[in-house]
């Protein structure tokens, strides 16, 4: 009987570390996927814009879009 306790309790603590990476995966994810877009965005602005200042506009606006995008999301995940 102790040993079904004791292996009880170890289950549930494996669990809540389970749990704990689990969220820790998908922050790093949703970190990952929005790195990933403002790399991209920035290489669009790049490629797109022929002089800095034109580059700097487009950049601004893309980040802009993406901040939202990324609120907007964030909104609908709540």
């Amino acid at each position: 009987m102790q040993l079904c306790e004791t292996l009880k309790e170890e289950n549930t603590k494996m669990r809540g570390v389970l749990y704990s990476k689990e969220s820790d995966i998908q922050q790093y994810e949703a970190t990952m996927k929005e790195l990933s877009t403002r790399y991209e965005n920035l290489k669009l602005a790049q490629g797109i814009s022929l002089s800095e200042e034109e580059r700097r506009n487009a950049k601004n606006r893309y980040t802009k879009l993406v901040r939202e995008i990324d609120k907007c999301i964030a909104l609908l995940n709540e």
